[in-house]
C-alpha cells in the first residue's frame, strides 16, 4: 500500500484533488487527469530500461515524470486508487488486430468498484482510451469525448470493449495477479515480431486533441486539425519530449534490434 507522501505526490503529478471519498465522480475525474498527465510511451523498451509492474512503477511515474506501457500505468493507478480506498483487480485482455485476437494476457486492465456500489471498467494504458471509466454493466452505447463506447459480453465468456462500432480489446473478469503478465512482458522484450520492438512512440490526449511523438515524426490534432511534420537532429526531439510530454531525456531513445533483451521486473 502506497504511503500517504507517496499518495501526494502521485496526486499531484496528475494535478488532481484528494478525493473526499472512493466514489464514482471522483474516479471519473482521477482517470481524466491520469489519461491527461501521464503518455502512453515505450521510451523504457528502448533505452533499455528495467521494467517493473510492481509498485517500483510508481516512481517512474511519479518522481521521473515518466509514463508507460498498460502494464505499467494501469498497475501504477491501481496502487493509488487502492490507497485512495477503492476495490481495485487486475483484467487480463487480448487486443483485436486486423480482425483478430491477440494471446491472452496481452493487455492488463483494472475493474474497480467505488464507494457507492457501481463498478467500472478503468484503463489508461491503451491508446485509445474512454476519457472515463466504462460501465460494465450495460452493452448501451457510452458517449465519451473520445467516442461512442460499448462494453459488450463475448461468446467465450469475456468482454470486448467497442470504440465507434470497432472493437479495441477484449477482458477477462477472472483471478488474476500481477506476476501471471510476466512471460508476456518477456515476449513483448524479445519476440521479432513485438509491437514494443518495432514501434517507438508517446502519445497523450489533450483537452482538445492528442500529441505523439513516433521516432521523429510529431503529430499534433487539435479539434479536427491535424499536423505532422519530421523533427530535424537530436535537440529539436529531445524539446519535444520536454515541452510535449514533460519528459526530460538525458539520453534519446534508439530503437531496439528486433530480439534485443533488456533487464525486466515481474515480482
Amino acid at each position: 500500500m502506497l504511503d500517504d507522501t507517496i499518495v501526494t505526490a502521485y496526486l499531484d503529478r496528475i494535478s488532481a484533488q484528494r478525493p473526499a471519498r472512493a466514489d464514482l465522480e471522483s474516479l471519473r475525474n482521477l482517470q481524466m487527469r491520469h489519461l491527461l498527465s501521464v503518455p502512453f510511451e515505450n521510451l523504457g523498451y528502448h533505452l533499455g530500461e528495467e521494467i517493473h509492474m510492481d509498485e517500483r512503477v510508481v516512481d517512474k511515474v511519479v518522481k521521473e515524470r515518466r509514463g508507460g506501457g498498460c502494464y505499467e500505468v494501469n498497475p501504477a493507478l491501481s496502487f493509488l486508487l487502492e490507497a485512495l480506498g477503492y476495490e481495485v483487480s487486475l483484467l487480463p485482455g487480448r487486443v483485436w488486430i486486423k480482425g483478430e485476437l491477440t494471446a491472452p494476457l496481452c493487455h492488463l486492465a483494472l475493474k474497480v468498484r467505488t464507494a457507492d456500489g457501481s463498478t467500472r471498467l478503468v484503463d489508461v494504458g491503451f491508446g485509445r482510451n474512454s476519457l472515463y471509466p466504462l460501465a460494465l454493466d450495460t452493452d448501451e452505447v457510452q458517449e465519451d469525448p473520445h467516442g461512442r463506447f460499448q462494453v459488450v459480453a463475448a461468446d467465450d465468456g469475456g468482454i470486448d470493449v467497442r470504440l465507434n462500432d470497432t472493437p479495441q480489446y477484449r477482458v477477462y473478469d477472472i483471478p488474476c495477479r500481477i506476476s501471471d503478465f510476466g512471460p508476456t512482458l518477456w515476449w513483448y522484450r524479445t519476440a521479432r515480431d513485438s509491437p514494443f520492438l518495432q514501434n517507438l512512440f508517446c502519445s497523450m490526449p489533450t483537452e482538445n486533441g492528442r500529441i505523439t511523438l513516433k521516432e521523429d515524426q510529431l503529430t499534433r490534432i487539435v479539434g479536427t486539425e491535424r499536423e505532422s511534420r519530421q523533427l530535424s537532429g537530436e535537440e529539436e526531439i529531445r524539446e519535444a519530449y520536454d515541452k510535449w510530454f514533460g519528459i526530460r531525456l538525458e539520453r534519446l531513445p534508439v530503437k531496439a534490434s528486433q530480439g534485443n533483451t533488456v533487464p525486466m521486473s515481474f515480482d
